[in-house]
């Protein structure tokens, strides 16, 4: 099995908007509480550690380019 980065949902917002859902009335310790259980609750579903190593390194790609870009913008606000 290989990573499927395209969307598999037939609507994609919904299940953006479930998740969202899933956080409200939270406090931010819950809120990370529910992200871990639910990685590792969707990880074991996975059942690949080939699929899950892969969507880690994207994951943190991911997170270090919008970090990045965060930088940029701010060095730019500040000249």
């Amino acid at each position: 099995m290989t990573l499927s980065t395209s969307s598999n949902f037939a609507k994609p917002d919904d299940a953006f908007r479930a998740i969202v859902e899933a956080h409200r009335g939270l406090s931010d310790a819950q809120s990370a509480d529910l992200d871990a259980a639910l990685v590792l609750v969707l990880a074991n579903h996975i059942g690949d550690l080939d699929v899950l190593n892969e969507a880690i390194v994207l994951a943190k790609r991911r997170m270090l380019d919008d970090s990045q870009q965060q930088q940029q913008q701010q060095q730019q606000q500040q000249q």
